[in-house]
């Protein structure tokens, strides 16, 4: 399992540059409950995430022969996806990569973490380096108790970050609120230039790939 941690690692890193996560959980510490609103948050959204994981992996698994033997309608599919993600790279230029959804509500912890979890299913189909994480660990070929194992660190080391709202908030209460929103803004500014980045790259080469299979019969990879 050691071996995973070069290729687990940057992947690790880039998935953690979360801006909705952190702006809701800087959303409960504005609430009368803020280290129990912003600890439910967190929890919902990684729970959901080692779900989501499992879920990914038996995905994965079931389309492998599919992926080893592509038709060319998988191209097809293949170049409508590079679109649509370079359009979403000229779209997200404007600055809204990193939208913040803020839940409607009074928020209590036990909807602090439902909402949570729901943010995180719907974000799932645009987690990109989730799915490549998954990807390794099937093609490591641990066993299913390991995965898991794997999966459960990757999850715990993912959500560390974010500790730091409800540490803050328990050590200095009121006082942490201007430093949480400040760094809010750092990750939402970091994340809106980078976004349009990786999504163009992203978009480019799923949309080469498929171009070049249509026309000559061999992908690119």
């Amino acid at each position: 399992m050691i071996e995973l941690l070069p290729n687990l690692i940057p992947l690790l890193v880039v998935d953690v540059l979360n801006p909705v996560l952190f702006a809701l959980m800087i959303v409960a510490v504005g609430t009368d409950k803020p280290l129990a609103n912003s600890t439910a948050f967190l929890a919902g959204h990684t729970g959901a995430y080692f779900i989501s994981g499992i879920i990914i992996a038996l995905g994965l698994e079931k389309i492998t022969a599919r992926l080893d033997n592509p038709q060319p309608v998988d191209f097809i599919i293949e170049l409508l996806i590079g679109l649509l993600l370079l359009w979403a790279a000229l779209a997200s230029c404007e600055g809204k990569a990193s939208e913040e959804k803020k839940p409607e509500g009074e928020l209590t912890p036990v909807y602090c973490f439902g909402y949570g979890a729901v943010v995180n299913f719907i974000g799932v189909p645009f987690a990109l380096p989730y799915f490549a994480a998954v990807d390794q660990l099937l093609k490591a070929g641990l066993s299913t108790e390991s995965s898991l194992l794997v999966l459960a660190f990757y999850n715990a080391a993912y959500a560390l970050p974010f500790l730091v709202v409800p540490i803050m908030v328990a050590l200095m209460g009121d006082s942490s609120k201007p430093i949480l929103e400040k760094i809010n803004d750092v990750l939402i500014s970091l994340v809106d230039r980078l976004m349009p980045i990786l999504l163009l790259i992203l978009g480019a080469a799923l949309s080469a790939d498929a171009l070049v299979f249509l026309i000559s019969g061999k992908a690119l990879w």
